[in-house]
């Protein structure tokens, strides 16, 4: 703020613009001032004037104020307090009880000296008070005070509701990439399985994704990837991983290992610098009764027996597969593992997020609750994948 009262300043430099925008928004500000008295009027609208200050209007009372307040909402209301008829005292009221003005700045000018008047003045709404006689400083200093912060919760507010905006496409962007139900019972019947996916979403967009590849014959491909952090940055590098991987179906789509070692010589260009992504692969094979897979750096999968009981495989552990994270390293070779899919077993694919829940609350049993009942904290992705017992 500049000496002498002119407007100045600027919030966060990233998204508020150069400070002489600032500034000039600062100057364009819509200002109410509230007085009875001709003099007093003339005098702070020649004041503000010379300030830089260029939209101001005028009310003579209290409820002049109020009707052009309903009509146009300032950006600051500079009001007398001593006012026949409605007072500045119940002005504040009326507007503070409006949820539509309950955020409007209110400056008091006031004679007003006693300790229990000010206070008076501050319960009813008042956001800050300057003295009568006025003084031209006090008076642009506290107007280009308010004003700036003002300006500053406008411009923050217009960024938050551009982010959520964002946020609200991408995450329609990934609902649309999900597969749909009539396409997961199709390649399930093919196999002879069933498969159930249950997502719940967090308040902050996640970079987490599954979806399946079609295959020729009783087989289908299935893939969850999670790509750590959150927001739009990581969900578009989860569009991305999920771009690839249909592009690398018809080549790999049958080989886990050989598909993940191409997924991540194709992501290393893609993917933001330091950016990296926990993959798990399969192929459920309904011929053979097995789940083929490989994984990056992702939860293990965990095949639950028909009898409901604890998983008979944790490969390689409880605390991930084996396999470098994609976009690591360049030329990075992965390890295909077989799990048998007797009929009535149950195949769990989990994001990180689910596993390490489950994890805290009992390990591989803890889980085994969570694919029960197809649940578990916000921000995670369940697959259950279960044969069929007449296969």
């Amino acid at each position: 703020m500049t000496d002498g009262g002119a407007a100045g300043g600027a919030g966060p430099e990233a998204d508020t613009g150069t400070e002489a925008e600032a500034l000039a928004a600062i100057r364009d500000c819509a200002i109410l001032v509230v007085d009875d008295t001709p003099f007093n009027r003339t005098l702070i609208g020649a004041l503000l004037e010379e300030g830089g200050f260029r939209n101001v209007s005028y009310a003579e009372s209290g409820q002049q104020a109020l009707d052009r307040i309903a009509a146009a909402p300032p950006d600051l209301l500079i009001l007398d307090i001593m006012m026949p008829g409605m007072d500045g005292f119940e002005v504040c009221r009326r507007l503070r009880a409006n949820p539509d003005h309950a955020d409007l700045p209110i400056l008091v000018q006031t004679a007003l000296s006693s300790s229990d008047d000010r206070n008076k003045a501050f319960a009813a709404g008042t956001t800050d008070l300057v003295s009568k006689p006025l003084d031209r400083t006090e008076l642009l200093a506290r107007v280009a005070i308010q004003l700036e912060s003002r300006v500053l919760i406008r411009r923050l507010q217009s960024y938050r509701a551009r982010v959520e905006g964002e946020l609200a496409i991408a995450r329609s962007m990934r609902e649309h990439l999900l597969p749909s139900p009539a396409l997961c019972g199709s390649l399930g019947r093919a196999a002879g399985v069933v498969l159930h996916a249950h997502t719940a979403a967090s308040d902050a967009l996640g970079g987490d994704l599954w979806g399946v590849l079609r295959l020729d014959g009783p087989r289908f491909g299935v893939f969850l990837l999670d790509m750590g952090g959150c927001g739009v940055s990581a969900a578009m590098d989860a569009f991305r991983m999920h771009t690839l991987l249909h592009e690398l179906a018809p080549e790999h789509g049958c080989d886990p290992a050989g598909l993940l070692a191409a997924l991540n010589g194709r992501a290393l260009g893609l993917l933001e610098p330091g950016q990296r992504a926990s993959v798990i692969y399969g192929v459920v094979d309904g011929a053979a009764g097995s789940f083929v897979y490989a994984g990056a750096a992702a939860p293990p999968p965990l095949l639950f027996a028909p009898d409901g009981g604890a998983p008979q495989h944790e490969a390689p552990s409880f605390g991930g597969t084996a396999g470098s994270a994609i976009g690591t390293a360049p030329d990075l070779r992965y390890e295909a593992r077989s799990l048998p899919l007797a009929p009535g077993a149950v195949l769990a694919l989990g994001s990180a997020s689910l596993l390490q829940t489950a994890d805290g609350g009992g390990g591989a049993v803890g889980l085994a609750a969570l694919v029960a009942r197809a649940a578990g904290p916000e921000g995670h992705t369940l697959l259950r994948i279960e044969r069929s017992a007449a296969a």
